[in-house]
């Protein structure tokens, strides 16, 4: 069974959407090991909603934090401490799907980072998004994942770029699973059609 992670070059990139695409597409278990604000329509509320096979699981946060900030800064308002040793995936005989919080370098405390919950074996998956910036932030993703020696692969989530996504494509040369496109809504049968289109690439 395969561990597949859900980054974002930044925060509001379609990391969300993405997951429960695969997740669906896989018919994998989700987590999100930790979810700040919005915990009322937190992300595993969204996938849920948007998932629609029978196997799947979706197991509850390590940590649930009130406010809508970094990890590090909302622990702190919560009084609490996360440390990456006490993130423990769940035991499954499935596929997971673990979607991170904003990108690689968010902090969950003064020394770790986002980076620091993804193990050696993961599969990660980069979620990229046009906006002025976005090539700066998606090479500097990239490399730091393939400088771990980690299986890197790419979604692209709204609108076509073209000249972003050939500099990316060429600098980087990891695989591109698809494109999520700029669509009026999600629903289960959106996320369907997406999962048919990426499964034969994941």
């Amino acid at each position: 069974m395969k561990t597949y992670f859900i980054t974002g070059i930044s925060t509001n990139v379609g990391k969300t959407i993405a997951s429960a695409i695969i997740t669906e597409a896989l018919k994998a278990d989700y987590w999100k090991p930790i979810q700040a604000g919005d915990l009322d329509n937190s992300d595993s509320h969204k996938v849920e909603r948007l998932v629609s096979n029978s196997k799947s699981k979706f197991h509850p946060n390590s940590f649930t934090l009130q406010t809508p900030m970094s990890p590090h800064a909302a622990a702190e308002i919560d009084g609490v401490h996360i440390e990456a040793k006490n993130i423990k995936k769940p035991k499954t005989k499935n596929n997971m799907v673990i979607e991170g919080a904003g990108g690689l370098l968010v902090p969950i405390n003064n020394t770790q980072t986002i980076l620091d919950l993804i193990q050696p074996d993961y599969k990660v998956i980069v979620v990229s998004r046009h906006y002025l910036g976005s090539i700066n932030h998606t090479l500097l993703t990239i490399n730091l994942l393939k400088s771990k020696g980690l299986d890197v692969s790419l979604i692209y989530s709204g609108n076509e770029h073209t000249s972003t996504e050939s500099i990316i494509e060429k600098m980087t040369t990891i695989p591109v699973i698809g494109r999520i496109e700029e669509e009026p809504y999600f629903d289960t049968n959106v996320v369907k059609e997406y999962a048919s289109i990426f499964k034969d690439k994941l």
